[in-house]
């Protein structure tokens, strides 16, 4: 197949689908949100639910504004998109603790059938495996290399149904990647804390290789943006250049950030630091109870 493919012109259009979703989705958490305060007494403090929202905005930003139009004409959109997809929005998104407001959230017979199913052995037992850092680790770097094979990258530029399942992955990697660092409830430790910054390291590995494959080829990787419009005066070996150094910096600050607060509370006093260093369960979901789970 030739390179050289025919692009439609592309005008941005407010998405109502995907906002209308992503409103209702923010009410349901804010009305966990309310709830939680009334009925537990360790309420969500406010900045994570600031930080959910945020979250939730960051998508937006990445599926429906005019940041997707451009992502067919420039690799650099696309970096930023998948930026915004796969590693700030599933953090924040985490970091508002989503399971315990949904969980507060609804109804008392939802919240009942929850309970008995989250007692099943089966149940516990998919959710350590699905959340066990090795598997995280290695569900984020192959959802990264994936999708940016040539002939994949290429297969979502074409196809808008494509596209849209490969933004779906990036969003589903991002929140099991961030799962064992933030550890939202109702998670609990797996190990020492210190494991996290080996973590986060070596999750800077996949993307470093990447990028660096990206900014110092002097070849273009993507030969479907060579038909594209250019946009910013950018030729298209630029482009790739500046998506590739704009992941590389970008991705070495955020995992940074964790890495720092981890190793803070891990020099701090040893009286502040048992919890952070000694494992809470054997298992990545603690086991699920009435307590556990908030009930009143």
């Amino acid at each position: 197949m030739s390179p050289h493919l025919h692009f439609e012109q592309r005008f941005w259009e407010f998405p109502v689908s995907l906002t209308l979703i992503l409103l209702l989705v923010a009410s349901f958490y804010m009305r966990g949100w309310i709830s939680v305060r009334s009925e537990s007494g360790t309420p969500i403090p406010a900045w994570k639910a600031t930080s959910f929202l945020l979250g939730l905005l960051l998508i937006w930003i990445a599926w429906g504004s005019p940041l997707a139009v451009h992502d067919h004409s420039l690799l650099t959109a696309h970096m930023i998109k998948h930026l915004l997809l796969m590693t700030l929005a599933p953090a924040l998104i985490l970091l508002g603790d989503p399971l315990k407001a949904v969980w507060h959230g609804s109804p008392l017979l939802v919240r009942s059938a929850l309970r008995r199913l989250l007692k099943q052995q089966l149940v516990y037992r998919f959710g350590r495996i699905l959340t066990a850092p090795a598997l995280c680790l290695t569900v984020s770097a192959l959802t990264l290399f994936v999708w940016h094979l040539p002939a994949l990258f290429t297969l979502c530029v074409q196809s808008e149904i494509w596209h849209t399942f490969e933004q779906i992955t990036f969003l589903g990697a991002g929140l099991l990647f961030w799962w064992p660092v933030v550890q939202p409830w109702p998670s609990s430790s797996t190990g020492p804390r210190w494991s996290m910054l080996l973590y986060l390291f070596l999750a800077t590995l996949p993307c470093d290789i990447l990028s660096g494959f990206l900014l110092f080829s002097d070849r273009v990787a993507y030969p479907v943006y060579l038909s594209a419009p250019r946009m910013f005066g950018f030729s298209v070996l630029e482009d790739q250049q500046c998506a590739a150094a704009l992941m590389w910096t970008c991705i070495t600050l955020v995992y940074l950030v964790p890495a720092a607060i981890i190793s803070i509370r891990l020099l701090a006093p040893h009286s502040n630091r048992r919890d952070l260093t000694r494992p809470q369960s054997k298992g990545a979901v603690p086991q699920i109870d009435s307590h556990t789970l908030g009930v009143v």
